[in-house]
């Protein structure tokens, strides 16, 4: 029996969504966080509901990037008032500010939290000890042009970052040099990262590109139908979701690269990213919305709840 797509729609946000990030697993299930470009305001949401938690307010400006870091304490920022700010995820608080002399775009933690991650307008990646907050942070000097995405990558030892240069670089942690560069005829519009098989996944233009995370050998690429935001591999690499400027969001066979489905839900150009558990795959748009879609369209999870033609008739049968 063929079981529709049913999204379900977060509200809250006034203006464009431009970024949204989960948590890994924790006792307490996983959540996501989402910039928003115009109000200043990024959300914190239950992962599998889509309930809101709480807003984290201090930014003066266009928020446009967050993260959360593994067992969702803590929260991450980048803004348009040249600032990235670090929050206690449980209370909301603000813990720290950290002022740059641009634009920042991009935030990442290491995976033991001790370390941040910064990118922006200035071409300068940073990273900041949290546990020595007086002292200055390391800058890495290379790129030409604005820095869009900056992950942490190979067990924190290495740096991966995308910028409007439209190159990708992959940097020593340590040493702070370049290792390899991957350069495109397109700026770069997401980078993702898998630990789990050391697996980059880059969009430019129509384009999806899978590369090995460690030497940037290119595994596999899949032309799109319409220009690509963001793309998305489920974490046990069965499929693949990508975002289009085209207002839809796609499914595709990772594979055999076949695509499965297509859902047009925004009205706007859309980004997305799976949960950390692959049941569900989260939306965001320049419309203001958030939407979680089922992975396995009709199976009973978050507030999704299967009911079968035979269940609706018990439960509808008046007793003997």
């Amino acid at each position: 029996m063929a079981m529709r797509q049913t999204p379900l729609t977060c509200s809250g946000h006034t203006r464009p969504v431009v970024d949204l990030a989960f948590s890994g697993i924790t006792p307490y299930g996983y959540f996501l966080i989402s910039a928003c470009k115009a109000d200043g305001k990024p959300m914190l949401r239950q992962g599998d509901t889509g309930d809101w938690i709480g807003t984290f307010l201090g930014h003066k400006g266009a928020v446009w990037g967050a993260t959360l870091n593994t067992d969702a304490t803590k929260a991450a920022t980048a803004a348009a008032d040249f600032t990235a700010k670090v929050w206690d995820a449980l209370s909301g608080d603000e813990v720290l500010t950290l002022a740059h002399k641009h634009i920042v775009k991009t935030v990442n933690f290491t995976q033991d939290s001790g370390c941040l991650l910064t990118g922006g307008n200035d071409k300068l990646l940073r990273i900041y000890d949290l546990s020595n907050t007086d002292a200055a942070p390391q800058e890495i000097a290379g790129h030409t042009s604005a820095i869009k995405k900056a992950l942490w990558c190979n067990n924190d030892k290495q740096i991966l970052s995308a910028a409007e240069d439209k190159t990708i670089r992959l940097w020593d942690g340590r040493s702070m040099e370049e290792v390899k560069t991957l350069s495109f005829n397109t700026s770069v519009s997401s980078m993702e990262y898998m630990a789990d098989g050391e697996i980059l996944v880059i969009t430019y233009g129509k384009t999806i590109a899978f590369y090995d995370a460690l030497s940037l050998d290119l595994i596999k690429s899949v032309d799109a139908p319409a220009p690509i935001n963001s793309a998305s591999l489920h974490p046990e690499k069965d499929f693949f979701v990508a975002g289009g400027e085209d207002f839809k969001l796609y499914k595709f066979d990772y594979s055999t690269k076949e695509e499965l489905e297509s859902y047009k839900g925004h009205f706007g150009p859309v980004h997305c990213r799976f949960s950390p558990d692959g049941e569900l795959y989260a939306s965001c748009s320049e419309d203001g919305t958030l939407r979680l879609w089922q992975t396995a369209v009709g199976k009973t999870y978050g507030l999704w709840k299967c009911i079968l033609p035979e269940d609706l008739a018990t439960e509808n049968s008046e007793p003997l």
